[in-house]
């Protein structure tokens, strides 16, 4: 029977048999290759975090994660347009399973020089993407993201893409800032450094003009918000799940004109992009082809490759360690 990787209570992780469903006429089956693991929600839901859902749903367990990989199809619904057995695909909304049954409308056809490597961190690529685009950034604004967890370093090779300049990372950990200077970033700061917002504003001459918080939580939107120009815009990336702070929002926000833009991934367009605000599928396509056309190469942010078979202990590090490293699941060798 095949495996998937289940969080059967709170802080439980196991590597359980299961059935495969039948096949919808929508959907199509998916044998992994490699899953990515998103430590943010991924974490929130192993430990049954009760804010888990901006939408208040209650976490049940089993849980099954992993949402963004990459495999091969090996069936195909009646009624699937434009993909066929042994197409090499990216998936969204999956799950760390060894076969994933899913609607097409989630799937992507790779070309054949994009590794499954890239193409299993295309999902999670998507929420920074839309969050840069949502602030509408221009070629040679400057930016700044606060937090190098896998979202922030996502969002500095795409920033710089996009011609974001200069490009300023944030972290309290010096292994990280090291990591961002490596991934895009021209500047890399410590968030508590006394002098901190002052030589954010000397960088960018004035205060930076796009920021993404991807910290979540609150003193990371104030420390931001310390560090705009007048007319900044803000994207809330990170999931702030927790309401105790308190902003200033008279002279940090309403008095320089700061726009604040939430950018969780279920806002946005479903059906058609327009100025600012793409769907999924017009995200991921643009990253194939950024990735195909050597504009970006994603895989290079993977800090780990372990073997599904080691699933446990690895999210058992999850559930302990803060500055979690970005992690993909090698499904090859599973037994």
């Amino acid at each position: 029977m095949p495996k998937r990787i289940q969080f059967s209570a709170p802080g439980v992780t196991e590597i359980c048999e299961y059935d495969l469903p039948e096949l919808k006429p929508n959907e199509v089956r998916v044998k992994l290759h490699v899953s990515t693991i998103s430590s943010g929600t991924e974490r929130a839901n192993l430990l049954g975090d009760p804010k888990l859902s901006i939408y208040g749903f209650k976490t049940v367990f089993p849980i099954y994660q992993g949402y963004s990989s990459a495999g091969v199809i090996t069936e195909v619904g009646s009624e699937v347009p434009d993909l066929k057995v042994g197409d090499r695909v990216a998936l969204c909304w999956s799950t760390h399973s060894e076969f994933v049954t899913i609607s097409h409308t989630n799937v992507y056809k790779l070309p054949d020089d994009v590794s499954f490597s890239d193409a299993a961190i295309y999902n999670i690529a998507t929420f920074p993407l839309a969050a840069i685009r949502k602030c509408k950034l221009e070629i040679g604004e400057s930016a700044i993201v606060m937090g190098m967890g896998i979202l922030g370093l996502m969002a500095l090779p795409l920033l710089k893409v996009a011609g974001a300049a200069p490009i300023i990372a944030v972290d309290p950990v010096k292994e990280k800032r090291e990591k961002a200077l490596a991934s895009g970033a021209d500047y890399a700061l410590d968030p508590f450094a006394p002098d901190f917002a002052e030589t954010v504003k000397s960088l960018t001459n004035g205060g930076a003009k796009v920021g993404i918080e991807v910290t979540g939580i609150g003193a990371g939107l104030d420390g931001i918000l310390d560090c705009m120009a007048r007319y900044g815009r803000v994207a809330l990336l990170g999931c702030t799940r927790s309401s105790d702070f308190t902003i200033d929002y008279y002279m940090k926000v309403h008095g320089p004109g700061i726009t604040l833009i939430g950018a969780h991934t279920a806002a946005r367009p479903v059906q058609d992009s327009y100025d600012g605000w793409w769907t999924q599928k017009d995200d991921v396509q643009s990253l194939i082809k950024l990735t195909q056309f050597g504009r970006i190469k994603l895989s290079d942010l993977i800090d780990e490759v372990h073997s599904v078979n080691d699933a446990v202990p690895v999210f058992d590090r999850l559930k302990n360690e803060k500055s979690f490293p970005v992690v993909q699941f090698d499904w090859s060798d599973l037994k």
